[in-house]
Parts: structure tokens; C-alpha cells; sequence
């Protein structure tokens, strides 16, 4: 089995306690199963792993494979500050039958790590999978614009050479960025880009094997995606200048995302979004008028009605 396709990830919705909420995370599941997304990935950035317990992420873990019930595969994410922090995690998904193992750098606000500690901890990490399930395939997510650390290409390639489950690489980076890195690793090591679709299109011409992004245009990204392998260029050219709009205006920014692609896909799939945890961006008047705007031109997912306006 290999990552590929575009594959949701899960949003982190908290109710008005400010707990995880199961109800909404489990409609996010049935949404992209509805959507026929070949699988969904939980515990990135959209996520906000940053703002979530050790239970938590258990919690959202176990939520996420009950929801799919093998009707889907399922990527989990690991994030922690030390090798023992993501081992545990790896192992919390590997015992709920997680397919794939996406591995971020270690989270050391105030303390940057240099390349070759990070090459390190992710071998580590990499033979400790290994030594759990030495059959699931784990990536790595190279995502400097983002994350402020990330592996070159020759550190890339020693990685793959070290660590044999090693099997593809999620990135965040510009196309002409990600179209260099596929070119270097080369055939047999797919690589997915996210960035909430952005250069959608030129993604797929670069050779990405897929994307990986949140919920808010997750199904337009999808039959973009169909158009573009059926050779249907125009239209989907013409598909993704539609939804172009929403997605500049979501991706300005992590909390951006979080804060107005959450609430987009809320929205979309008949829900409010009743709680924001830790949000550094506050929504305004103008910017909530904005994401309705373009969540009713995206209109209702399937199988939901749009939630009404206030």
C-alpha cells in the first residue's frame, strides 16, 4: 500500500467546555468517507497537535479508527519532543491499526535543532517503529517553511538508505520547491505536498503522489485531482480557479487555518464551531463575514446542510 491521493486532515473541534468533540469528529470521518477520499490522516498541523494533551491525541486516535472501522486507511501523525514521546504515540496507533506513520520534527520551542540531530532523532524514531511493526510504512514530514527545521536532499537520501521503512515524505513547500525534491529522491519514494492545496495543479504535474489537507476544500481538491488524471485539464483548471479564493484565504497562515478553514468546513458540514482552544488570531466581524462568503460559494458537503448564517 502507498500514500497517495487527497487525503483530509482531521480538524481538531472542541465543544463549548472546551473538550474534543465527539460528535463533530466523528461527522469529519464520515464526510471524507462520503467523499470517497482514499484515507484520512489525523494529528497535524490542522490538527493543532500543538494544543493537545498526550490523551488527547489518544483520545483522537482511537475516535478516528473506530469511526473509519477499516472501511478506509488511516495516517497518524506523530509529534513529540523526544524519541519516547513519539514512540508512544506510534505505538497507540499501530494498536489501532494505523496504516501509515507520518514523523515531525521534535517540537523544542526556543531551542531549534540542527540537521544533524534531526537525522538523528528521526532514526531513532524510524528503528523504533520499526522494532514495533517492522510491515507499516512511515514517512517523514519535511516542512522548514513551516515547522523552521527540515533535511537537504543528501540527508534525505541517507535516511532512506538507513532506515528501510522509510517509504515517503509529506512536505510543505512551494511547487517549485517539491518538484526539486521529487526529482531527487527519484521514482519509488512518493512524496505529498499540503499547504491547503495551494498549487494544486502544478503539485501533480511536479510528480507529487498525492496532497494531504484540511477538510474546508478537501472534496473540490479531490475531483480536481480526478479531473486532472482523466485528463480533463481545462476543467479542472477551471475548478480550481473557482476555490482558488478560499484557499489563499485560509492558508495566510497556521492560525489562519485553524481559526477560518475550521470554521469554512464547519460550516460546509452543517455544524458551528462552538469553541477556539489557545488561538492567538482572534475571528473578527470582517473575517467571519468573509469565510461565510466563501463557505456558501463552496456550498454544503455531501450528505449535510449548510449551518444557517447568524
Amino acid at each position: 500500500m502507498t500514500m497517495q491521493g487527497i487525503w483530509p486532515i482531521l480538524y481538531a473541534y472542541f465543544n463549548s467546555a472546551g473538550e474534543l468533540d465527539r460528535e463533530a469528529m466523528r461527522l469529519q470521518v464520515q464526510i471524507a468517507l462520503r467523499t470517497g477520499a482514499p484515507g484520512v490522516a489525523v494529528l497535524g498541523l490542522a490538527t493543532e497537535v500543538n494544543k493537545l494533551s498526550v490523551g488527547e491525541k489518544h483520545q483522537l486516535i482511537h475516535w478516528v479508527a473506530q469511526d473509519l472501522a477499516g472501511t478506509a486507511p488511516m495516517a497518524v501523525t506523530l509529534s513529540g519532543a523526544t524519541v519516547a514521546e513519539q514512540l508512544d504515540l506510534a505505538r497507540v496507533a499501530i494498536e489501532a491499526r494505523a496504516h501509515f506513520l507520518i514523523l515531525q520534527p521534535p517540537s523544542r520551542p526556543g531551542s531549534p535543532i540542527a540537521e544533524p540531530e534531526l537525522e538523528a532523532f528521526f532514526i531513532d524514531v524510524l528503528d523504533g517503529v520499526r522494532a514495533l511493526d517492522p510491515t507499516i510504512p512511515a514517512g517523514i514530514q519535511n516542512a522548514p517553511e513551516f515547522l523552521g527545521v527540515g533535511l537537504n536532499a543528501d540527508a534525505l537520501a541517507r535516511l532512506r538508505a538507513r532506515c528501510p521503512n522509510l517509504l515517503f515524505m509529506k512536505g510543505e513547500a512551494p511547487v517549485v520547491i517539491i518538484e526539486r525534491t521529487v526529482h531527487q529522491v527519484g521514482s519509488g519514494f512518493p512524496v505529498l505536498n499540503g499547504r491547503g492545496g495551494m498549487e494544486l495543479l502544478d503539485n501533480l504535474r511536479a510528480g507529487c503522489s498525492g496532497m494531504i489537507v484540511a477538510p474546508d476544500c478537501a472534496l473540490e481538491h479531490q475531483q480536481i485531482a480526478r479531473m486532472f488524471a482523466a485528463g480533463a485539464i481545462e476543467e479542472a483548471e477551471a475548478e480550481y480557479a473557482r476555490i482558488l479564493p478560499t484557499v489563499v484565504f485560509v492558508m495566510q497562515s497556521l492560525e489562519t487555518l485553524v481559526v477560518y478553514g475550521k470554521r469554512i468546513a464547519a460550516w460546509r458540514s452543517g455544524i458551528d464551531v462552538d469553541h477556539d482552544r489557545r488561538c492567538a488570531l482572534q475571528p473578527t466581524p470582517f473575517g467571519l463575514k468573509t469565510a461565510r462568503r466563501f463557505a456558501e460559494q463552496l456550498g454544503p458537503l455531501p450528505g449535510c446542510r449548510m449551518y444557517p448564517s447568524s
